[in-house]
Parts: C-alpha cells; sequence; structure tokens
C-alpha cells in the first residue's frame, strides 16, 4: 500500500503527545509485556499489519513464547494466559468493541482481583493509545 499522508510529520505536536503518552506508560506497573499483548490483540481485532508486526517482533524480543503468540486470537480457550492477563485482554477487546459492548461490569470488575487502580487506568489509557495509533495507521496505510 502507498501512504496516504506522513501523520506524524504533518502533525508533529499531536503526534508527540501520542509519545509522551507511550513513555508515561512504560513506567507502569503493568509492564511492558502486558501492554504489548493488549496492544497485539487490538491490532488483531482491527486489522493493523504494521502494529500487528510491531508489536509481535517486540513480545518475542522479550521472550514470549511462539505458542502463546499463536494462540492469542483464541486466548479465552488457550491454556497459554494467567488470569490476569485474560482480565486485561477481556477488557481490552471490551474497549475495542465500545460500540458493542458499553464496557460492561462483567468486563471491568474482574480487573480489580488483579490490578491497583492506577493500573487499570494505566491499561485504559494504553488501549485508548493503541486505539488511536491503528486507526491512523490504518488510515493513512502505513
Amino acid at each position: 500500500m502507498t501512504l496516504r499522508l506522513s501523520y506524524w510529520t504533518l502533525s508533529p505536536e499531536a503526534y508527540a503527545g501520542f509519545a509522551a503518552t507511550k513513555k508515561a506508560l512504560e513506567k507502569s506497573s503493568l509492564g511492558k509485556q502486558l501492554i504489548e499483548l493488549a496492544w497485539l490483540r487490538m491490532s488483531q481485532i482491527n486489522g493493523c499489519a504494521f502494529c500487528l508486526e510491531m508489536h509481535a517482533k517486540a513480545l518475542r524480543s522479550g521472550g514470549m513464547p511462539d505458542a502463546k503468540l499463536d494462540s492469542l486470537a483464541g486466548w479465552r480457550v488457550s491454556g497459554h494466559f494467567s488470569e490476569r492477563e485474560r482480565a486485561a485482554l477481556a477488557w481490552t477487546e471490551s474497549l475495542t468493541h465500545i460500540d458493542r459492548s458499553h464496557a460492561p461490569d462483567a468486563d471491568f470488575e474482574p480487573l480489580k482481583a488483579h490490578f491497583s487502580d492506577t493500573e487499570i487506568s494505566d491499561l485504559s489509557f494504553a488501549i485508548a493509545l493503541m486505539s488511536a495509533f491503528n486507526r491512523l495507521a490504518i488510515g493513512m496505510r502505513q
């Protein structure tokens, strides 16, 4: 595909805001691997090829086993994911499909067993950030 617009150079201040949010999330106690896992799942749902490659590569270089990556789309029935990861992935899917899910309590409540309020907030920001990046990359054909 041909890049439609170089959005990061055309809107550098807006892009810098996204970059600052990403940098802040790197300090989160959620850990890079969990955030990348959520980002990869969201990118699968949204069909962002650029992001799929980037997040899969980051997870592989961080030591995530291929079997786990290969089963991410079926995380609900896979034995490769912890309850903590399942809660994060359910929330990721809920917010990704916000138009249908409306972020129900059934997806929010399990988070409380595995994450602090700050971590839930950080996870929600991470999901919102990747949603924006997916839309930019897909829309501009990155």
